[in-house]
């Protein structure tokens, strides 16, 4: 599928990926809108904007009218203590933004629709495969969050049902960080970490550093979203870096770019020793990421030394 004068619309359109993903769509000359709960854009103010609530039905089958191709990155970041402390708060929007958007897409009969779903929706294991799902439960660390992206996946293939259509794909990204990143109540490990390099003296990790990890660079996630679209892939898709990372790794590229000293608190938990994605079927598909762990990190830091202020 070319992209090109294709009128498409960015979901969740102030968030991280999908700044990366609106920076490599303008290079395509597409029709851009982007939409989000915000009034004015954070970025890319030279985009057509219309913020509003998908929440409402009516909304969401407006933004939907016209359009070709459907991003859809709505979603709101769940932390092991959100999960914890405010599931409904999380849970109950995610599954009315999703229900919402994703039948308005077929109702108004657009071409391809991506659904952004999350890893979260994999029960534990040290690998996950596609096709695992439906045999485990999601994490209890990820509990209302893994199950609302589940809802999400079931309410795209009962509509490609009910509308006889296979036009959507499904990407379920791995540990995502990147310029824009959530930089405080919903920090990841990525970004906490990056956080405390720029304002401690030393930076402090819990655990012991061992654990396995599969981190992506925000704009390889946006790259790999827009691969799927253009080849037409209808299954669900992992995309990973597939390269194997323990926390010690992570923590010493960012110690050493703050010039601060590391260390390793074993006292404190440090979750599962070992989560990565299998990227077997996303590279059946040609998809490879070209930034290294190395290089997205400095990206990063570079970008949040500059914003930290006003972040």
């Amino acid at each position: 599928m070319k992209l090109r004068n294709k009128n498409i619309l960015v979901t969740g359109a102030n968030g991280m990926i999908a700044y990366q993903l609106i920076k490599l769509l303008k290079d395509k000359d597409c029709n851009l809108t982007l939409t989000d709960l915000h009034d004015e854009p954070k970025f890319w103010n030279d985009v057509k904007y219309i913020g509003g609530d998908l929440r409402s039905r009516q909304f969401s089958n407006s933004i939907c009218k016209d359009q070709d191709i459907v991003f859809s990155l709505v979603g709101m970041k769940a932390t092991p203590k959100i999960s914890l402390e405010t599931p409904a708060s999380h849970s109950i929007p995610m599954n009315q933004f999703n229900s919402n958007i994703i039948e308005s897409a077929f109702k108004n009969d657009v071409e391809w629709f991506l659904y952004t779903s999350s890893v979260g929706v994999y029960g534990p294991a040290e690998v996950f495969y596609e096709d695992n799902v439906w045999s485990t439960f999601p994490s209890k660390n990820d509990w209302y969050g893994g199950w609302a992206k589940r809802i999400g996946e079931l309410s795209v293939e009962a509509c490609m049902k009910e509308y006889h259509k296979k036009n959507c794909s499904i990407v379920r990204p791995a540990n995502i960080y990147g310029e824009w990143d959530g930089f405080g109540d919903t920090s990841t490990a990525v970004s906490s970490l990056i956080k405390k390099g720029h304002s401690d003296d030393v930076l402090e990790v819990w655990g012991d550093g061992n654990q396995i990890r599969d981190f992506m660079y925000s704009e390889d996630t946006a790259r790999g979203m827009i691969h799927m679209v253009e080849n037409e892939v209808v299954e669900p898709v992992n995309l990973g870096s597939g390269v194997e990372t323990t926390i010690r790794e992570l923590a010493t590229i960012i110690s050493e770019y703050f010039n601060i000293e590391l260390n390793f608190d074993d006292t404190k938990p440090s979750g599962d020793a070992k989560r990565i994605v299998s990227t077997e079927l996303s590279e059946s598909y040609g998809f490879k990421p070209q930034v290294s762990l190395k290089d997205g990190l400095h990206r990063t830091m570079d970008w949040y030394k500059e914003f930290a202020n006003g972040l």
